[in-house]
C-alpha cells in the first residue's frame, strides 16, 4: 500500500525477503487472507495499520520456507497457516513460531488461510465472549461474509437458532449453511423482523461488525441475560479518510450507540450486557494460544469448512477490494502470489 485511498494505491513491488530470527518461522505464501480492516487500513482510518508505505495482510497459508534458531516441531515444507501482524500479502512472511500451525490435510492453503483471523473472531464472539448454548438464538450480521459464515458453522455446531442479515440474492445460501431466518437488511427493518419472529422475546446473542446505526437496534432486541458483540465498524466502508462525514458521524455516535458507562444503575434493570471485542489488541496483550486451541481442536474434530468466495492474484488486489466494498462476496475474498 504506497498511501492511504483508492484501491489503485495498492501495487506489486520487489521487496528485501524479511529476516527469520530466533523462535521465528519464515512462510512461503501460497495464499493470503483479506479483512475488512485492510480496506480500512488503505482508506487510512485503522489506527492499528502500519504507516504506509507497507504491507498489508492479517492470515496466510503456505509452506515452511526456514526456521530460525530454537524452533522445534516444524521442518522445511511443512504446510500451515498462520495469523500475521500485517505483512501477509507477500511471496514470504516471517511470524512467531507459536503463531503456526499444521495445515489440516483435508483443507487446501486457500481454505486454510480463511482461517486464523475469521474463526478465531468468530470463536472469541460466539464461544469465549458469547457463551452461546444449544437452543439459544443468535443474530449473525453480514451473514454471508467471512466471519459471519464461520459463525455459522460454529453455531451449527452448537445447535443455535441462527438468524442472519443479508441482501435477499444471499438468502438461498444461507439457509443451505443453516441460517433458519435469513433478514434482508437493505428492505426491511431487521429489529422489527426479529420481534415478529420472536413474539417480541428478542435473541440471546448478536455479534455485529456493521457500526453504531445498528448497535442501537441490537441492544433492544436483547433478551433477558443476551449479549451484544461490537467487532467492526463497516458503516465507515467507502469513507474517503478519518475527516469524512460518515466517519466523522459514526465515531460520535458510538459512546451512545448501546449500553456502557452512562447508563450506570439502570444496566442493572435490563439484565443485558455488551462486549467490544478487538482481535488484533487481544493478540497483541495475550497472543492467540487460547483462541489458536480451540480452533485446532476443532479442526482435528473434523469441524470447519471455510467458504472461499473468490481468489486474485496480487496484480489483481485492487479489484479484490472493490469487489469485497461492492459486497459482492459469500465468504473469504482471497489473494495469491
Amino acid at each position: 500500500m504506497r498511501a492511504p485511498g483508492p484501491p489503485e494505491n495498492l501495487v506489486v513491488e520487489d521487496r528485501p525477503d524479511p529476516d527469520v530470527g530466533p523462535g521465528e518461522i519464515r512462510i512461503a505464501v501460497k495464499a493470503a487472507g483479506i479483512n475488512f480492516a485492510e480496506l480500512l487500513a488503505r482508506t487510512g482510518v485503522y489506527p492499528d495499520a502500519p504507516k504506509p508505505p507497507c504491507v498489508l495482510g492479517y492470515e496466510v497459508a503456505g509452506e515452511v520456507e526456514s526456521l530460525g534458531e530454537g524452533v522445534e516441531g516444524f521442518s522445511a515444507g511443512d504446510p500451515v497457516f498462520a495469523p500475521t501482524m500485517f505483512g501477509g500479502q507477500a511471496e514470504l512472511v516471517t511470524v512467531p513460531a507459536g503463531d503456526v500451525y499444521m495445515k489440516p490435510e483435508r483443507l487446501s492453503f486457500e481454505k486454510a488461510a480463511a482461517l486464523p483471523v475469521n474463526y478465531c473472531t468468530a470463536l472469541a464472539a460466539l464461544v469465549e465472549m458469547g457463551g452461546l448454548h444449544e437452543g439459544q438464538r443468535v443474530l449473525i450480521h453480514a451473514a454471508a461474509g467471512g466471519v459471519g459464515t464461520a459463525s455459522i458453522q460454529i453455531a451449527t455446531e452448537i445447535g443455535a437458532e441462527i438468524y442472519g442479515t443479508a441482501s435477499p440474492g444471499k438468502h438461498d445460501v444461507l439457509r443451505e449453511m443453516g441460517v433458519h431466518h435469513p433478514i434482508d437488511y437493505r428492505n426491511d427493518d431487521f429489529e422489527k423482523a426479529i420481534n415478529e419472529i420472536t413474539s417480541g422475546e428478542g435473541v440471546d446473542l448478536i455479534i455485529d461488525a456493521t457500526g453504531p446505526t445498528n448497535f442501537r437496534k441490537d441492544y433492544r432486541i436483547l433478551r433477558q441475560g443476551g449479549k451484544l458483540i461490537m467487532f467492526g465498524l463497516s458503516e465507515v466502508q467507502g469513507a474517503k479518510g478519518i475527516f469524512d462525514p460518515r466517519t466523522l458521524s459514526a465515531l460520535v455516535r458510538m459512546p451512545l450507540s448501546a449500553s456502557p458507562w452512562w447508563k450506570s444503575l439502570g444496566v442493572m434493570n435490563e439484565n443485558k450486557g455488551v462486549f467490544g471485542l478487538n482481535l488484533l489488541d487481544w493478540w497483541k496483550k495475550e497472543g492467540l494460544t487460547r483462541l489458536g486451541a480451540m480452533l485446532e481442536d476443532r479442526l482435528e474434530a473434523g469441524q470447519f469448512d471455510p467458504v472461499i468466495s473468490k481468489t486474485f492474484t496480487f496484480e489483481e488486489a485492487p479489484e479484490a477490494h472493490r469487489f469485497i466494498e461492492s459486497r459482492q462476496n459469500i465468504g473469504k475474498v482471497l489473494l495469491v502470489p
